[in-house]
């Protein structure tokens, strides 16, 4: 069982040693990252408590509405909600005590190697990256659509880079393949060219249960069938609306015990009030009735509160990121996600920007540190978002990663061994001198502080002399070099050819469609 659950490998992989910059030390091998800091709190215990009132009140008198599905209504007939056509209304508290009576606090995903296995939920942060873009970008060639060589890159170089947890899923949308089959390619490419925990298919009940299918065929059928091992997002199409795309989906991972993250999605001013109040009432009533789905058609099957809150201009009506108002909505829902007992899904590295700049930077910063102070257990989007999300970028992923290395030293706190309060380093040196040439600062000179890849701290001279390159342009260096070193993790050969037949029968079986 062990063997196969590992696909053949038990190596670490490529684990980010390439692309480093001289004399900078690798960062530590960690497969999430365990906070030891606490949350930021937004709301107090009344502010929590109407929110939730309001959220209960949605759900009585308005209600949410499930399309497509008439197996769900008979779910949620079943269990007592008011059903009435396909919207469905619910007695405040009944979707709340059908969560916590059986929805698990914390669980574990389990990727090929068994090192790269992460802990979701508790004080844990998993950093995911970018998913969905239908096109790339790097400085080379500038914005085009993706292909499936892109997607191949980009798994390859999230591999290599440690301050990423997770392999993720839709990398980028690969539209040189039909796209009714070409979710099989891309999580293929994940099995076989890393050995991190990865996403299923979220579109349709057809492709889930091809992701499932395959994750049996690495993993083994009976430990998918008693371990979680595909993760998976159901996005409401706000206002509170499922429909049977999404819900088919969550369907076939409930049943099969896989995780399945109830996110709302929404764009405060069009999709959800323009008020962080209303939205959040907004988003957790959506979520409420997600998750409830999940446990009544699996009671203990592990899942998340999500939320992907932002706002639009009321200028344009185009979607902005970075704003204080989305720090608000995620820091409250997180709050929202502890008082409900499961745990949290969010997004990080945002920006409405088109390249790898400034305005990139600034709003990916401020969005991933309020996910991160919201206790967000899963951030997907931690790396490679740009232009709202329509593209994924090479310079980009190198360059949130190192706002995810800041994120991972930050969250272990203050360090307050002998060693770190240094007193006799103090002693050795004092007054009036410096610590340069110190007995502790030579011993703790190359792990004192977070060195990231991307950024100069040089002087204005040597900058000069070495080319007078932008941090985006360091970053294209970056990536380059961790393709040319990339290693990749050994897969059981029986397993990948058993991957191969499943995909080509099931390409087989179907004429290509294509949307683009």
């Amino acid at each position: 069982m062990s063997e196969t659950r590992q696909g053949g490998s038990r190596r670490r992989g490529g684990g980010g040693r390439e692309g480093h910059q001289a004399g900078r030390v690798q960062a530590p091998r960690q497969p999430y990252i365990n906070r030891k800091i606490g949350t930021f709190n937004v709301l107090n215990e009344e502010g929590l408590s109407l929110i939730e009132r309001n959220a209960d009140e949605i759900l009585k008198e308005t209600g949410m509405e499930f399309r497509g599905d008439p197996e769900i209504l008979d779910i949620f007939r079943n269990a007592g909600a008011d059903v009435q056509g396909e919207r469905v209304r619910f007695e405040p508290g009944m979707c709340r005590s059908i969560i916590q009576a059986t929805a698990p606090r914390q669980y574990e995903q389990h990727a090929r190697n068994a090192e790269n296995n992460v802990i979701v939920g508790g004080d844990n942060t998993v950093l995911c990256p970018v998913f969905g873009p239908p096109f790339v970008h790097n400085l080379d060639e500038g914005r085009r659509y993706a292909t499936i060589e892109d997607f191949r890159n980009l798994v390859k170089i999230h591999h290599m880079i440690p301050e990423y947890h997770h392999s993720g899923g839709v990398v980028c949308e690969p539209v040189d393949l039909p796209a009714n089959k070409r979710h099989l390619d891309m999580l293929y490419s994940h099995f076989k060219y890393s050995d991190r925990a990865v996403f299923g298919a979220l579109i349709g009940s057809e492709r889930a249960q091809d992701s499932v299918n395959m994750a049996k065929i690495v993993f083994g059928e009976d430990f998918v069938s008693q371990n979680c091992c595909l993760y998976a997002v159901s996005n409401t199409n706000a206002p509170l609306v499922l429909d049977a795309a999404m819900s088919g989906a969550l369907k076939v991972y409930a049943r099969n015990n896989q995780a399945v993250a109830v996110t709302p999605w929404t764009l405060a001013g069009a999709m959800s009030p323009c008020t962080a109040a209303g939205t959040l009432a907004q988003v957790l009533a959506e979520a409420l009735a997600g998750l409830a789905l999940v446990q009544l058609i699996n009671p203990g099957a592990p899942c998340l509160m999500g939320t992907f809150a932002s706002a639009i201009s009321m200028q344009s009506g185009a979607p902005t990121f970075g704003n204080p108002e989305g720090g608000h909505i995620v820091l409250a829902a997180g709050q929202l996600a502890r008082r409900l007992g499961v745990p949290m899904h969010t997004v990080g590295a945002l920006t409405s920007s088109k390249i790898p700049d400034g305005q990139a930077m600034e709003e990916s910063a401020f969005c991933l540190l309020m996910s991160f102070l919201a206790g967000a257990n899963f951030i997907n989007h931690a790396g490679g978002w740009l232009e709202g999300g329509l593209v994924s970028g090479y310079e980009k992923s190198i360059m949130d990663a190192d706002l995810c290395g800041k994120i991972r030293v930050f969250a272990q706190g203050i360090d307050l061994s002998d060693n770190a309060q240094a007193l006799d380093a103090i002693r050795e040196v004092g007054p009036g001198s410096h610590f340069l040439g110190s007995l502790h600062t030579q011993a703790n000179f190359q792990t004192a502080f977070y060195r990231p890849r991307s950024a100069d701290s040089n002087s204005y001279e040597q900058w000069l002399a070495d080319g007078s390159l932008s941090s985006a342009q360091r970053a294209n260096k970056i990536w380059k070099k961790l393709l040319q070193d990339y290693e990749a993790p050994a897969l059981d050969p029986a397993i990948d050819e058993a991957l191969l037949d499943y995909i080509a029968k099931r390409k087989a079986s179907m004429p290509d469609i294509n949307y683009y």
